[in-house]
């Protein structure tokens, strides 16, 4: 019995969908489970798993709309059947999948009298319409009903806020493409042996599958814990209301001096691209290439880093820049072809 208990207790953790359905285009569900784990981890992995389902993954949305024919949000228009306000409330429910790194322009111009859908959007072609029936206007007469959009990628919710030009109708963005996240536990064994199983729901609007945003919040909770585990810590001074308070800071800087004295590969595997102080974009695509060391993207060609969707030679540039300037260092012949690639 001891034997086969603690085989149990060390068996490694494993994971399976055990549940997975959608109910529609815009509504998704999954359940999975992951095991054996040890008396409280179940609270532990699934309350942050939640909050990162809920919080720390990007989606896109519709923020922006502009029509030179409408004065205010609360404008009726001959021949629209919606009020200007119902419209912008129809352009939020619109559900978009993309890759997309900051914001893109989108338009609709269709001749009434017909139905406006999500089809009629015209887009870039990084952005798709998870669900084209959507509805958005009925025309009601043969006129023209033509506006610009303004598509973006972000995470969380933002609230509307009046233009201060008046030259858009600003659109409250829910981002989140999870709807809802739940966990429960089951516990089995005895005593000081008891094992856990952890239920993870996870519930979508259809821009990702359940799986793949689960895998998402996994890979956005080990970036936050990262540092903890490759950082030294640096002393730094913060001066609130006179009151001088030490604080341990985790910085890239503190990484120099070992790194301008010895750049073999020991050293440079424990430097991070998330402490190379890269643009938000440029970080985001090498992330995404499961670029995430700094040995990683030195052994890598100018070639494969412009291979990487939405990466351009200004960014291999911008690397170049931002290495050179920081460990004032010769790079290896294997780290990019071309020192100064625009030249």
């Amino acid at each position: 019995m001891l034997r086969e208990e603690v085989a149990i207790s060390t068996r490694p953790l494993q994971w399976k969908c055990v549940e997975s359905r959608a109910d529609s285009k815009r509504l998704n569900y999954a359940r999975f489970i992951l095991f054996p784990l040890m008396r409280g981890q179940g609270d532990t992995i699934g309350i942050a798993m939640r909050r990162s389902l809920l919080g720390e993954i990007e989606g896109t949305c519709i923020t922006r709309a502009k029509s030179e024919k409408i004065p205010h949000e609360y404008s009726t228009i001959a021949g629209l059947e919606e009020s200007v306000h119902e419209i912008l409330m129809n352009l939020k429910e619109i559900i978009l999948r993309s890759n997309l790194y900051g914001t893109r322009n989108a338009s609709i111009c269709v001749k009434g009298p017909g139905y406006v859908t999500a089809q009629d959007i015209i887009s870039p072609p990084s952005v798709e319409m998870v669900d084209t029936t959507q509805h958005i206007a009925s025309l009601t007469e043969p006129i023209d009903f033509c506006i610009e959009l303004q598509v973006e990628r972000h995470r969380g919710y933002r609230m509307k806020t009046p233009a201060k030009d008046g030259s858009f109708f600003p659109i409250e963005a829910v981002f989140m493409p999870v709807r809802n996240a739940n966990h429960s536990i089951h516990s089995y064994g005895n005593g000081n042996e008891k094992q856990e199983i952890l239920f993870l729901e996870i519930w979508t609007n259809g821009s990702l599958t359940p799986k793949e945003a689960l895998n998402e919040a996994s890979r956005n909770l080990i970036d936050l814990f990262i540092p903890f585990l490759h950082a030294e810590e640096q002393d730094i001074h913060l001066e609130d209301n006179q009151n001088r308070v030490t604080v341990p800071f985790l910085t890239y800087h503190d990484r120099l001096h070992k790194l301008k004295k010895n750049t073999k590969e020991s050293a440079l595997k424990g430097i991070f691209i998330d402490q190379l102080e890269l643009p938000s974009r440029v970080y985001n695509c090498l992330k995404r290439s499961n670029l995430y060391t700094l040995w990683e993207l030195m052994n890598k060609s100018q070639e494969d880093l412009l291979k990487i969707e939405h990466f351009r030679i200004e960014d291999v540039k911008n690397i170049l820049d931002i290495l050179q300037k920081h460990f004032s260092m010769d790079l290896p012949k294997n780290t990019f072809s071309l020192l100064n690639p625009l030249e």
